[in-house]
């Protein structure tokens, strides 16, 4: 190759899907010509021009329209451009959630000093992948301030547009679209491994506590960002999961003191250690100035909803969240009350955690570098495991894999959920990769195998070895 045309390449510049617009409207509340202003609630960015707003609002109601025609029950959920994709979705009645995502695209110098000529990738987008990512943003503003419709019946229209304002104004800034792949699809948990003495030393924590502050209603307790114990509903669990995991947590993953997490002997039995905080709430419980307002957030329930105070307390590793009726105010007393009784027994139960989570790794041997990573996805339980993300925060996907292959996946699972029955994938990808897709009785397990020169009954035989050993009793394809 020519020293000229490396130049040439190397002067490309590949741009990654960003977010160009995100609103929410309904054609309700300006029904009338010269009205169509008030069908809007929400404009990301604000500083569109209003006509153009109306106008890009205006067009989505008539692709929303146009397909009702060809089938009434399932209006469009996307739609293809060349430079863009934009994605539609109805949470609830006549409420419309758009959001417009620009395609990756390649730019290309010219010579003579011509503008570089760009390329948008128009297959490179997953209507799967961002379809999901919408409807997250709505699942998270309802886990905050609850429905839109809640909203309206209780301060008027001028109420939701200041929620919407205030919720999505910091959430977009959240939304790293680059990074969004398959598990945005799942929306998963993922639990944290437990042997049945610990899990029950941590179920009777959750009662005692339970029981001595009979105020709460709910509990939660997580180690190490995975889900072990769960009062809530799943769906109510799974986003505030996500939020826990992706927003609060790392935000306060502040300098824990080094050895802190070792396992605690304390000589003295009257030396109880304490190493709790809460997340939520009063950053210092010592300060007499501290503030006792929780977050609240809203689970379903058989009503319709309720109202919660979100308390997150960590020791260490360990974190619970305490839910209590939004309605009961929450004082100095009782915080102080919660902090004495669970920061000791927080404090042990991770360090009894983290010793048994040592020795069962010391019992499984050690770790060679696998030939195979896999995500593992159950319906059943929202369960997720994945070996292909090193961290997965709102703002940092690490995974270790190419793009083209994590594409690759979000294709195998488009493929699957088209379909009711088991089936099984294998697609032999670039260089030495292959991938296969399996999905049997509400699971699905994606695998991507590095083998060179493997054929299609080797990576049969691999993958099968893999279900023996990880998934043992899961599948029961053959």
């Amino acid at each position: 190759e020519s020293a000229a045309s490396s130049a040439a390449r190397m002067q490309e510049k590949q741009y990654t899907p960003s977010l160009l617009s995100f609103f929410i409207y309904n054609p309700t509340f300006g029904p009338r010509e010269g009205e169509e202003e008030k069908k809007i609630l929400f404009y990301h960015p604000s500083d569109v021009e209003k006509n153009e707003k109306i106008r890009n609002v205006g067009l989505c109601e008539a692709i929303v329209q146009f397909t009702r025609t060809f089938c009434p029950t399932k209006p469009a959920k996307s739609l293809h451009t060349q430079k863009n994709r934009q994605f539609f979705f109805e949470p609830e009645d006549n409420f419309w959630i758009v959001m417009v995502v620009r395609n990756p695209m390649i730019e290309k110098p010219n010579k003579d000093g011509k503008p570089p000529t760009v390329e948008y990738q128009e297959e490179e987008i997953l209507d799967t992948v961002y379809g999901a990512v919408v409807k997250q943003c709505y699942s998270m503003y309802k886990l905050f301030n609850g429905t839109f419709g809640r909203a309206v019946e209780a301060g008027g229209v001028e109420m939701l547009i200041q929620k919407l304002e205030k919720f999505f104004y910091r959430y977009l800034q959240t939304l790293h679209l680059q990074s969004c792949d398959l598990l945005d699809v799942f929306g998963g948990i993922s639990f944290f491994p437990l042997d049945k003495m610990t899990y029950l030393k941590i179920q009777s924590f959750v009662n005692r506590v339970e029981e001595s502050l009979s105020l709460i209603k709910y509990t939660a307790f997580l180690y190490n960002d995975q889900l072990i114990w769960s009062g809530l509903e799943q769906d109510d669990m799974r986003i505030l999961y996500k939020y826990l995991t992706t927003s609060l947590f790392p935000r306060h993953s502040e300098p824990e003191l080094a050895g802190r997490d070792s396992p605690l002997r304390p000589e003295v039995a009257g030396n109880l250690l304490h190493y709790g905080r809460f997340l939520t709430g009063p950053t210092n419980l010592k300060d007499p100035e501290a503030k006792f307002r929780f977050p609240k957030i809203f689970v379903s329930a058989e009503d319709g909803y309720e109202e919660l105070h979100l308390i997150v307390y960590k020791a260490m590793s360990a974190a619970a969240c305490f839910m209590i009726n939004a309605s009961v105010e929450l004082t100095r007393e009782f915080c102080e009350q919660l902090d004495g009784l669970v920061g000791p027994q927080l404090t042990l139960l991770a360090s009894d955690i983290c010793e048994q989570f040592t020795i069962n790794r010391r019992i499984s041997g050690p770790e060679k570098e696998p030939q195979f990573k896999f995500i593992y996805f159950n319906h059943m339980n929202l369960a997720e495991k994945s070996t292909i993300h090193m961290r997965k925060t709102a703002s940092v996907c690490l995974t270790s894999v190419h793009p083209d292959l994590m594409k690759i996946l979000g294709d195998i699972n488009c493929d699957f959920s088209r379909v009711d029955e088991d089936e099984e994938i294998i697609v032999k990808a670039m260089t030495d990769y292959w991938v296969v897709g399996k999905k049997s009785d509400q699971r699905e397990l994606y695998v991507i195998l590095n083998q060179k020169n493997a054929n299609l009954i080797e990576v049969n035989e691999e993958v099968k070895r893999l279900c023996a050993t990880q998934f043992n009793n899961i599948f029961f394809l053959d």
